[in-house]
């Protein structure tokens, strides 16, 4: 279980890495809505480790925009450098926040499965009917 102070930290790296991927990243390669998920420190707080979803475009797309953030890894620490007041900057690892993507899917398929169940019902009433 995390400290206040490993959440109070996540807090803050969440919402610098979110503002420097946002703003501060010019690759071409970044498309698409990028959601940091999460943030969880280690025990020092020395290392972050960041999962990220990543929806638009297609699985390649969204692999070249992941591995653009990673290659940007150096620089969206600097950005963090600036916004923390602590002596030490955590080092930043990215991964990918596939949970997100599963409750969508799982959402989409309970949605067709109500839909047919209701257009079964209506067809049912109907036969009923005559």
């Amino acid at each position: 279980m995390a400290t206040r102070r490993q959440e109070k930290v996540a807090r803050v790296v969440r919402q610098a890495v979110s503002d420097a991927v946002s703003r501060h990243l010019g690759d071409p390669r970044i498309e698409g809505f990028i959601s940091i998920t999460r943030v969880e420190m280690s025990a020092d707080l020395r290392i972050a480790d960041v999962y990220m979803s990543i929806f638009g475009g297609s699985q390649a797309a969204q692999n070249k925009t992941f591995a653009a953030i990673k290659h940007a890894r150096v620089k969206i620490q600097s950005i963090l450098a600036e916004t923390m007041q602590s002596k030490f900057c955590p080092v930043l690892r990215f991964y990918l926040d596939e949970k997100f993507k599963k409750t969508l899917e799982t959402m989409n398929l309970i949605e067709k499965a109500a839909s047919e169940y209701r257009d079964r019902e209506s067809v049912d009433q109907t036969q009923d009917q005559t």
